[in-house]
């Protein structure tokens, strides 16, 4: 792609306002320019895939040189290179379960040989194969007539066996292999099944799952100080729709739904309790958003405090006369505020995102992720030396400082508190000279409450990479599939998803807790039993 050319610098004598202003704009222009000719680009790629044609090729930079911001690590001298991690030797066999052993004797002996002992070789193999039982169940007679039969065994639910059942939620939902995919391998290894049959064990019959995966999400929140947060699209039955993630980093909760509003958040926090209640938090609320008073008023007067469910509130503003959208979100953003508030655990509870709108609700604890923040500086597009190099400088001081930040929230130390918060202002209230840079540095000093977060509850994290590891899977889910058609199928979808990073989380393997579940054994404890096992561990 064709990068715009530098524009000459302005001596800093001749800057006056309107000399500043100009450039500015000039600036903001070029950035838009850019942005259009990438947009560009990115839409001829699309046409051209459509049209059965090539993208343009992805060039990737020479791996003969350095990437750009980082220097090669030097090594004192008279001392070895580090190794990359992970290479150091370690025996590959010494902690694998070994299933058999068979002797391997010299193929012949002279007489007078001594055993001298036995030299171990360890070979891994996977039996993947069909292991169809037929199971002759005996029907009798009595003598005075009654038919008896024979009883299966317990583990026995269906036509198919626990592993089948363990495999197709594994490969699907884990391995991310679709219904065809599943049916011909499986029938390649011997197992007459078809795609309704796999449709079937995939989605119904699974309400185990679905109960403990409820369970997840008020156990993670009961034990927990700070939650990340995220979304991403995920279209269902045609229609463009979300999927919400919340955790940290001993649970994970999915949930998808067909819109991103903060009332749908503040719902999903509800942790499945239905009814709700007007409390002083909610009026506070409404009115910091707000609210007219008029409508404040009606509500305040109104004897009724306590409803069932959402459908229960709605009856009651529009026997109020509160029909305006605009009104009606408010209310109902201040109702969800105050339910969640009643729980003291709610007012040190944090909440850390990306800064997106849904997310940010005031009354509760917010933080920010810096390394969403940083993006504002990284995606600048300079126009001159001069601003590239005041990027990179900014840039190399957001981040020494983040390091500082997280090293402080490892090890917090009241006497570098004020330091910190110091370095920060001074880090983002500087001028460059570059508006662009200038703005953004601004904008993102309107956050510091949010930024700095950590300088009153060091254990609450910096960003939110956990969040955004864990809904990559349903970014990528959403590449291979497109999306959802029944309902069921997409809360099988979230069902998993949550089970599968929570498992991953508590160090638990998903495949012995499919095979655990299905067979009945229940020799793994549920899921928030162990979230807070974990938890009093940690604690302790």
């Amino acid at each position: 792609m064709k990068k715009l050319p530098a524009f000459p610098e302005v001596p800093v004598d001749e800057q006056t306002p309107w000399v500043v202003a100009l450039l500015g704009i000039i600036e903001k222009l070029r950035e838009t320019i850019q942005q259009q000719d990438e947009e560009i680009g990115r839409l001829k790629d699309e046409i051209a895939l459509l049209k059965g044609e090539k993208a343009r090729p992805t060039i990737k930079p020479s791996r003969m040189e350095p990437a750009a911001g980082r220097e090669p690590a030097s090594t004192p001298a008279g001392e070895a290179a580090p190794k990359r991690p992970g290479s150091a030797k370690r025996s590959k066999t010494r902690e694998i379960q070994i299933h058999r052993e068979i002797k391997c004797p010299p193929p012949a002996l002279p007489e007078g040989s001594k055993f001298r002992g036995y030299a171990p070789y360890v070979v891994q193999e996977l039996v993947l194969e069909a292991c169809n039982t037929r199971f002759l169940v005996e029907c009798w007679q009595t003598p005075e007539g009654e038919y008896r039969r024979g009883e299966l065994p317990a583990w026995v639910d269906g036509h198919f066996g626990p592993k089948v059942k363990a495999t197709l939620l594994y490969l699907h939902h884990h391995g991310r292999m679709t219904q065809p995919l599943l049916k011909d391998l499986l029938n390649e290894c011997g197992i007459d099944i078809s795609t309704g049959q796999i449709d079937a064990l995939l989605s119904y019959g699974q309400d185990g799952f679905l109960q403990e995966k409820t369970a997840l999400l008020p156990a993670g929140l009961e034990v927990s100080s700070a939650i990340t947060v995220d979304d991403t699209g995920a279209r269902h039955q045609g229609k463009n729709g979300y999927t919400t993630q919340i955790g940290n980093d001993v649970f994970a909760w999915f949930e998808s739904t067909d819109q991103k509003s903060r009332v749908n958040f503040l719902r999903l926090l509800q942790a499945g309790r239905q009814d709700r209640q007007l409390t002083e938090d909610a009026y506070a609320y409404m009115a910091q958003q707000g609210l007219p008073a008029a409508i404040r008023g009606a509500l305040a007067d109104s004897p009724v405090r306590h409803f069932e469910n959402d459908a229960a509130w709605q009856v009651h503003l529009e026997g109020l006369e509160i029909k305006e959208e605009r009104h009606v979100r408010m209310a109902t953003e201040g109702l969800l505020v105050g339910n969640l508030l009643q729980d003291e655990h709610w007012k040190h509870l944090a909440i850390v995102s990306d800064d997106a709108g849904q997310f940010a609700v005031p009354l509760l604890l917010h933080g920010l992720c810096w390394v969403h923040a940083e993006r504002t500086i990284h995606k600048l597009n300079p126009g001159s030396p001069l601003q590239q190099a005041a990027v990179e400088r900014v840039r190399g001081e957001i981040w020494t400082l983040y390091k500082d930040l997280k090293a402080y929230g490892l090890q917090p130390d009241d006497t570098q508190r004020g330091d910190l918060a110091a370095r920060f202002d001074t880090v983002f209230r500087q001028k460059t000279g570059y508006v662009s840079l200038d703005l953004a540095l601004r904008r993102l000093h309107r956050n510091r409450e949010e930024l700095l977060l950590v300088l009153e509850r060091p254990e609450v994290p910096l960003h939110t990479n956990g969040s955004e590891r864990d809904i990559r899977e349903q970014v990528i889910r959403k590449k291979i599939s497109g999306g959802t058609r029944s309902d069921l199928g997409r809360q099988c979808r979230d069902t998993f998803l949550s089970l599968k990073k929570t498992c991953r989380k508590l160090g638990l393997s998903f495949w012995h807790y499919l095979l655990d579940r299905i067979q009945g054994d229940q020799a793994i404890p549920p899921l928030p039993v162990l979230i807070r096992q974990r938890a009093n561990s940690r604690a302790e």
